[in-house]
């Protein structure tokens, strides 16, 4: 924008901020403003009163603090949403139905392609495994979303993604949702973010236990391996294993039916998105939890999850740390109010969710047997 155009849109937004910010400092950048000064009102108010004063203009106010001034940018057209298609999520959904069918029947069930394609009804074989599976990843994702939406945040239906084996042989990658807007404060954040993980574990122990109670103890060489895959123990599964199964000798193994496959895979997609990384669940935390030092910790992670890998020879802790940083890198999307901090019980809860993390997180989680 010229400077005659800018000039009475700053004066337009300016004059909306007088009993909200004591303005001391102005700055422009294209057509956002930013204004610095005392706050008048708390940061909740303040941005709830704002919100509704620049919308109409086509502004978003965004709240940070700077050494100790206050700063309200206004950013024009950040609450702009695509419309949504869940056709997209329903096609999805089903096409991981018949992928996770298929991997509880063929890989993980014994039964042959051919005789799959001979009598399609064998994929039902493969029903228990998906069945749990896609519950424990519903469960996950609808905590998500519906914490979310009570916040009223712009948050898309869960996309299922089918990984047909052998590619991939429990038949996902997991699923996602899309943030279509900004986030209003760290609370909201926070709870959408806590709120997937916890969710999927109030199913996946009992899933686990189910599956152990259905696996076998055999003598074999150490490892809990399905298909050629040996799947790593974490603190809580072997703790589980010891509830469950009582004493394992030292030359025997736990053969995991497809339930507990099931159940592996549901604390394996927590762990992965636990990590304090980007804008995976735990970088969301860490950004609720610490604001400005959210880079470094992302940092501080992905050195300790490589240098996991290095010591346990593990690639899984090489391989997936490197693609989050290439697909989302060491950044969090910015706060409409980004002053108001967590209170004390979702800080615990916080520290509660990475002692999760330490829990469940397996120093070798995938090798070939």
């Amino acid at each position: 924008m010229s400077w005659d155009e800018l000039l009475p849109v700053e004066a337009l937004v300016r004059g909306q901020l007088d009993d909200v910010l004591a303005v001391e400092e102005r700055q422009v950048s294209g057509r956002s403003l930013a204004f610095g000064g005392r706050l008048r009102l708390a940061p909740d108010r303040a941005l709830e009163v704002l919100r509704g004063r620049l919308g109409p203009h086509g502004y978003t106010p965004f709240l940070r603090e700077e050494e100790g001034t206050a700063w309200v940018h206004a950013v024009p057209m950040a609450e702009v949403t695509d419309r949504p298609n869940p056709w997209v999520n329903v096609v999805l959904f089903v096409a991981t139905v018949f992928t996770t069918l298929l991997a509880g029947a063929w890989p993980l069930g014994g039964v042959s392609p051919g005789e799959i394609l001979a009598h399609p009804t064998r994929l039902l074989v493969g029903l228990p495994f998906s069945a749990s599976l896609l519950s424990i990843l519903l469960f996950h994702e609808f905590g998500h979303y519906t914490l979310g939406r009570r916040h009223g945040m712009p948050i898309s239906l869960p996309y299922f993604i089918p990984a047909p084996p052998p590619l991939f042989p429990v038949g996902t990658l997991g699923a996602v949702i899309r943030l279509r807007g900004p986030v209003r404060d760290r609370r909201s954040l926070f709870d959408m973010a806590v709120a997937g993980p916890l969710a999927g574990l109030v199913l996946a122990i009992p899933i686990c236990v189910l599956g152990l109670k259905l696996s076998s103890v055999i003598r074999m060489p150490p490892g809990s391996g399905v298909g050629g895959l040996e799947l790593g123990e974490s603190l809580l599964l072997k703790l589980l294993e010891r509830l469950v199964l009582g004493p394992i000798p030292a030359d025997h193994v736990v053969f995991l039916h497809p339930v507990g496959v099931a159940a592996w895979f549901g604390f394996f997609v927590t762990v992965l998105n636990l990590m304090p990384v980007g804008q995976l669940d735990g970088g969301h935390l860490v950004y609720a939890l610490f604001a400005r030092r959210h880079a470094l910790i992302s940092k501080l992670a992905v050195g300790a999850l490589v240098l996991l890998g290095l010591v346990f020879r593990s690639t899984t802790w090489v391989i997936w740390p490197a693609l989050v940083v290439m697909l989302m890198g060491f950044q969090h999307s910015p706060l409409m109010d980004d002053i108001t901090p967590l209170d004390g019980r979702r800080r615990a809860l916080g520290v509660f969710s990475f002692l999760l993390l330490f829990l469940l997180l397996p120093p070798v989680p995938l090798s070939i047997r």
